[in-house]
């Protein structure tokens, strides 16, 4: 059972973790992996809420490997076409969010990021 909202693991060790809300711990963990020496395509990422805006960021980072506690259709389906592997709990058909519904229709990971870090103010 994870204790933060969010949690980035090398081989099974939580190396990053945080509580923040809405997708802001993906910029955080944006920012981390800049500073660290890690292969993303080497670590674990758990998110407690994934809709199809973490997912795409998180496609983006380069991370392989994801748990998700509750995960949409549209982020379920992004997961696949970037042949990410990943665990779910809660399988859900949208996430109640008007960033979900936003990008509905976007799957470019970078045409994503620009929109989100435009809404975030960052």
């Amino acid at each position: 059972m994870t204790k933060h909202s969010l949690e980035l693991k090398f081989e099974n060790i939580i190396i990053f973790s945080s509580n923040g809300k809405w997708l802001h711990p993906l910029f955080d963990l944006e920012i981390f992996l800049k500073e660290e020496n890690y292969n993303p395509a080497e670590l674990t990422l758990y998110d407690k809420i994934i809709g199809k805006a973490s997912a795409l960021m998180i496609i983006r980072l380069g991370i392989k490997k994801v748990e998700g506690g509750v995960v949409s259709k549209p982020a379920e389906e992004a997961f696949k076409k970037w042949g990410i592997n990943f665990n779910i709990e809660t399988p859900v058909d949208f996430i109640d969010c008007k960033t979900e519904q936003l990008l509905i229709n976007v799957s470019d990971p970078e045409e994503v990021y620009s929109i989100i870090k435009k809404r975030a103010g960052v």
